[in-house]
């Protein structure tokens, strides 16, 4: 098999079983319904997953998907701050309207207790890869901080991010994600800016 038609096959199961989280909650979902919705095999889901619970850490594969999808409209913003503001306000905005908030927190769940491979700090993601573009921009044109490597600069504005989904988590998504991003993401990622 092709490495695109292993990604292509991988991807539909991935995107099926997280339409299906959503609609029906983790629980309800079958992986008989996972199969179907992706017009593929079981043989293929237990091929890439040993298991249902083995999908929880994709949620990081839908995130790179979506930033991809995304990535052309970067050339609307002037600065490089403004992008990082684009992309999140994007992420918040998928998250709450189409990440269930039990998944998203089972997802930081299992990423705590993993022994194995922790999917949402896998430096060779999509995510990491357009931040550090996005950092080294910044860099260049002076608008971001030159004492902090790159990798700093992408790991600082990583952890701010994670760490307001995480907060949201715990609050039970008492308050609108998108909104307090849009709020607060601004100050929150302020220590990027080289000082004036």
């Amino acid at each position: 098999m092709s490495k695109k038609n292993t990604r292509d096959t991988k991807g539909r199961i991935i995107s099926a079983a997280w339409e299906l989280f959503y609609e029906q909650g983790y629980e309800e979902t079958t992986v008989d319904e996972i199969v179907e919705l992706s017009e593929t095999s079981k043989g293929s889901f237990y091929h890439y997953f040993n298991s249902k619970d083995a999908l929880l850490g994709t949620l990081a594969y839908m995130f790179d998907r979506k930033y991809e999808e995304i990535e052309p409209n970067l050339a609307e913003y002037e600065t490089s701050f403004d992008k990082l503001l684009y992309l999140n306000r994007e992420l918040f905005a998928m998250i709450e309207d189409g990440i269930s908030l039990e998944l998203l927190s089972r997802l930081f769940s299992t990423q705590l207790v993993t022994r194995g491979e922790k999917h949402l700090l896998d430096r060779n993601r999509y995510y990491y890869k357009l931040l550090r573009k996005i950092c080294v921009e910044g860099q260049e044109s002076g608008e971001f901080r030159t004492d902090l490597s790159v990798n700093d600069l992408t790991k600082l504005y990583a952890l701010v991010e994670r760490a307001v989904m995480y907060d949201w988590c715990i609050c039970n998504g008492e308050y609108s994600l998108k909104r307090y991003a849009e709020e607060n993401m601004p100050g929150l990622i302020s220590g990027l800016k080289a000082e004036k």
